[in-house]
């Protein structure tokens, strides 16, 4: 367990280096050029590389040690962080201000580059807790990565917005050469038992997505997971791309950024009670539970305009997120063979990882040219209004009760259905087969 605390204080180096320097760019650039299109661009180029690189990742972490891919890893972050740096104080403060600029651009990718290297340890770590954990206490372990993640969201939203509106991207890229240069010196220092890589198959290293999808279909159930998954961060989008827009209708930014600073330790909470208590004998069991219990909240929390409503349901919301996480990360590790479990892991994290974009884009539009209409001036307004209440901020909350009915409904059918009895069936084949080669001969 040494090991995996030690890992778990590496990842939170690193990624909260890797966060801030994304965060950074997006505020900075904004700033800088007070373009959108600029801004959305960014996201953009970091959501389509991030689904991309998910396949390759896998491959990497499945082909080579671990530890050295994660080492790989952040050195490609400090040179390219170092680069940026150089370009940032080789240029006066205008170029910045010009979003057709093509410093501003290259110095976009550049940074984006170091940013998307520092992912692969979100594919890495979780096939690290099946080499240093115990098969009974990996729930936990995976809670404690949970609650890492929130830690890193609280800090990173903590300082990016403060170090870039003291001096822009300096003192940013100066902390993350820093930040990372300690990280990269104690996993090197680490030892990660790690005693050969093995592969089944007697191939050389390459972006296998036919043979991952082979080993994923070959799993009753484990494809209808990663597709529900899937589906829910769909629906999910929906959050990311209008919950400001709501949250500024009841309060001021200053309050709302304060709000969401201490609604965050949601993760915190969630995963520290996966790490005490586990999620019993039936993680998939438990992942539909959150999920029930994340769709009923979604559906009620913005039914009246209230700041109190919404920040107990958004602080619930979040807190039940690390269950589903740690629930598909604890089964994945149970069912998957270990020599390929990095690129399932990269295939899940590929798939998963398109959806919300997708929502996230369409929504916006869709909310504004209809369900707003509707409940300013529209038929909703003699429909509910009456209850539900008028106006455009209670277009938006429309939105979020029919989102969390729709994903209410879709996650009963799921959990009724022969995937989830199939995928329920074979872990608990596995847990037998554990049990079996734990006892004595």
């Amino acid at each position: 367990m040494k090991a995996f605390y030690q890992l778990l204080g590496n990842t939170l180096l690193a990624n909260v280096t890797n966060m801030t320097v994304w965060f950074a760019l997006i505020f900075f650039t904004y700033l800088q050029t007070h373009s959108v299109t600029a801004t959305s661009i960014i996201s953009g180029i970091y959501l389509v590389a991030n689904v991309v690189s998910g396949f390759w990742f896998g491959s990497l972490v499945d082909h080579y040690r671990k530890q050295t891919v994660m080492i790989i890893s952040g050195f490609v972050s400090l040179v390219i962080y170092s680069i940026g740096f150089v370009l940032y104080v080789s240029f006066p403060a205008e170029t910045w201000k010009d979003a057709a600029s093509p410093i501003l651009w290259v110095f976009v990718c550049l940074l984006l580059t170091g940013v998307m290297a520092g992912n692969i340890r979100s594919i890495a770590l979780p096939t690290l807790v099946t080499l240093l954990i115990p098969e009974d206490s990996r729930d936990k372990a995976n809670g404690l990565v949970g609650t890492t993640t929130g830690v890193i969201f609280l800090i990173t939203s903590a300082i990016s917005g403060f170090l870039v509106g003291h001096s822009g991207m300096y003192l940013v890229l100066i902390l993350a050469m820093v930040v990372m240069a300690i990280s990269l010196a104690h996993l090197w220092t680490m030892n990660i038992p790690e005693k050969e890589i093995i592969h089944l198959d007697g191939k050389p290293a390459r972006v296998d997505i036919r043979g991952t999808f082979k080993v994923v279909s070959a799993i009753p159930g484990l494809l209808a997971l990663i597709f529900f998954t899937t589906f829910n961060n769909f629906l999910g989008g929906v959050f990311m791309g209008l919950m400001d827009a709501y949250g500024l209708s009841l309060v001021s930014v200053q309050v709302w950024g304060v709000l969401w600073a201490v609604l965050s330790c949601g993760f915190i909470v969630g995963g520290l009670f996966i790490a005490k208590f586990g999620l019993g004998k039936k993680p998939l069991f438990a992942m539909f539970a959150a999920d029930i219990c994340i769709w009923i909240i979604s559906s009620l929390f913005t039914i009246q305009p209230s700041i109190v409503l919404l920040c107990v349901g958004m602080f619930i919301y979040i807190s039940v997120i690390p269950f589903i996480e740690a629930a598909e990360q604890t089964i994945l590790q149970k069912v998957v063979p270990q020599d390929r479990q990095g690129r399932v892991f990269g295939f899940a994290h590929s798939v998963e990882m398109s959806a919300s974009p997708l929502t996230t884009f369409m929504i916006g539009p869709v909310t504004e040219l209809f369900f707003i209409p509707f409940m300013t001036t529209g038929a909703g307004v003699g429909l509910i209004g009456s209850w539900f209440g008028t106006g455009a901020d209670r277009g938006i909350a429309l939105v979020f009760t029919l989102t969390g009915i729709i994903g209410l409904v879709i996650t009963l059918i799921a959990m009724n259905s022969k995937f989830y009895s199939l995928l329920s069936n074979r872990y608990a084949e596995e847990s037998g087969n554990s049990n079996m080669e734990l006892e004595p001969s």
